[in-house]
């Protein structure tokens, strides 16, 4: 087996439990039959899934420990200025002896891996790099043959208040994703057909799953709207267009090993909210005394989540209950999807602004606060302000300790005012807080349920408000099925996500690589036939 050609295929955003469902009704025959002919397994991602740097980890081969890097977000001590930042280190097939062609992988610096030829940065959602294709003229050569991405839109789209949205959402990604099948079989096939690794990534499930969740999930509090129905119907439609890619591309390279896989599941959003406005809100009140945040202006529905409009975006929403100081100024029919449409790289290096983000415009705050709610898009994440570590810092490091106590009791008399439970499901402190990088919380909370609100017996309430992404990485296990010759068929399992780069590697026969995981490729080889 070594030495056979490898075609790896990320699944980005893939939910296993939703794609089961899909191949029992015979929808997806041909992930079903890679499973059946070939190895299966569950992927742990660990504590790394809550990084959002999943494909980082990918491209790279090395954990948020080995990588040094723990968040897309990094903070800056002597300014109190954050910034999402690119990825900037070596793809591992920059270091392989092998020919590799990419087609649109998120956080492959392809400018960095100058032996690897493609494209990256199409249509993939949250790309991490900027748009770049080797050799020379060939992203021009694919934006004359194909266009441009047809789904910009809804990358990060905004839908679930409206029916008629939540309709072309769908319809566009299927549109998107078999365009994205078309480009992906004349590149490894046609324009680039000299390789020995071929990686390539679908985004739509990414897309579709973080907007339209709530139409699978009967116990999503959205689920009931109109918009629900044709948010099932969407989700399902673009699962089925990535069966078919898949089953184009194992027609054009039956000599080839497939080797599909996810890194971890995706289900209901439980963290935009709590994260992105109520955590900031509830601890300027504890330093302050005092509330920013008004009362909630939205009607509700009969269980009492805040409904938005139809034509609405989320980040206009949570601006009319916050101080103009907080409001971002000209936003007016602009969302998140318009502000980072194509990447929307700017800044020094690259970096993306959070100001969209409500609880990011806090930070004038951050200086004489003793804890700030460090930005995060998954689980909740709080910075302690440390003297010596920070230019402004007011805890003493002797009292880190201390600080971080404050910090959970505030969160263990918090409840939720839809449900009446606690709002936290557990609260973990990081130790050694003076070496944290820029990256790096001090404190990760994990919430219960999908709090819109919280109640404090002394600071008050806060919220409810509407959610942003009905769907989010809170699904459990990843997933891989590989198959191809010389695969044996077999239930291999549970393995960790770092481990799908090694076994690439030694599955094209190359010497490993300084890479976070183990490969299992001596796992995935046929028994020899009896003489």
């Amino acid at each position: 087996m070594a030495g056979t050609p490898v075609m790896l295929v990320g699944l980005d955003g893939f939910e296993l439990s939703l794609a089961e469902r899909l191949m029992d009704q015979g929808r997806l025959p041909v992930l079903k039959r890679l499973g059946e002919s070939g190895a299966h397994m569950l992927l742990d991602h660990g504590p790394a899934r809550r990084t959002g740097l999943a494909w980082e980890h990918v491209a790279t081969g090395l954990s948020p420990d080995d990588a040094g890097r723990w968040s897309a977000v990094d903070f800056d001590p002597s300014t109190y200025s954050v910034r999402q930042v690119p990825t900037r280190m070596l793809p591992f097939a920059g270091a392989l002896p092998r020919r590799t062609v990419v087609f649109d992988p998120p956080y492959f610096d392809l400018r960095r891996s100058p032996g690897v030829r493609g494209m990256v940065n199409w249509g993939a959602h949250d790309p991490g790099v900027e748009a770049f294709a080797r050799p020379d003229g060939l992203l021009a050569e694919m934006e004359e043959r194909f266009g441009a991405y047809p789904a910009s839109e809804w990358i990060y789209g905004f839908v679930w208040p409206s029916v008629e949205r939540t309709e072309r959402l769908g319809r566009d990604l299927v549109a998107a994703l078999d365009r994205r099948s078309d480009m992906t079989d004349w590149l490894f096939g046609e324009r680039l057909p000299e390789w020995d690794l071929g990686f390539t990534v679908v985004s739509e499930y990414h897309s579709a799953i973080e907007a339209l969740w709530h139409g699978t999930d009967p116990a999503h509090p959205l689920h009931g709207l109109p918009s629900g129905e044709p948010a099932r119907r969407g989700i399902e439609a673009v699962y089925e267009a990535g069966d078919r890619m898949i089953g184009r591309l194992v027609d054009q390279f039956p000599d080839a090993v497939f080797v599909a896989f996810n890194l971890h599941g995706m289900a209901g959003n439980n963290a935009d909210v709590p994260d992105m406005a109520l955590l900031p809100e509830l601890l300027y009140r504890q330093n302050f005394g005092r509330a920013l945040m008004r009362d909630p202006v939205w009607p509700v529905t009969d269980s009492g989540v805040p409904v938005i409009a139809g034509d609405r975006r989320w980040e206009n929403e949570i601006d009319r209950v916050l101080p103009p100081m907080l409001r971002r100024p000209g936003m007016a029919g602009r969302g998140i999807a318009a502000l980072r449409r194509r990447l929307g790289f700017g800044g020094e290096g690259g970096d993306l602004s959070l100001d969209w983000m409500p609880g990011a415009r806090y930070r004038r705050f951050w200086p004489r606060m003793r804890a700030f709610a460090f930005p995060s898009f998954y689980d909740g994440q709080v910075r302690i302000n440390l003297k010596g570590r920070e230019s402004n810092g007011v805890v003493d490091p002797a009292d880190y300790d201390s600080a971080c106590d404050e910090v959970e009791t505030l969160l263990a008399e918090c409840s939720d005012p839809l449900t009446g439970r606690p709002v936290t499901a557990s609260v973990e402190r990081l130790p050694r807080p003076l070496e944290r990088g820029p990256s790096g919380a001090d404190m990760i909370i994990l919430w219960q349920g999908a709090p819109l609100g919280f109640d404090h017996p002394r600071l008050g309430r806060i919220g409810p408000l509407p959610y942003r992404r009905p769907g989010g990485h809170t699904g459990e296990r990843g997933y891989a099925c590989i198959a191809g010759p010389g695969i044996a068929h077999r239930d291999l399992g549970t393995r960790s996500a770092f481990d799908i780069v090694p076994t690439v590697i030694e599955l094209l026969g190359a010497a490993p690589l300084p890479t976070s995981g183990a490969s299992f490729a001596d796992d995935l080889r046929a028994e020899p036939v009896p003489a």
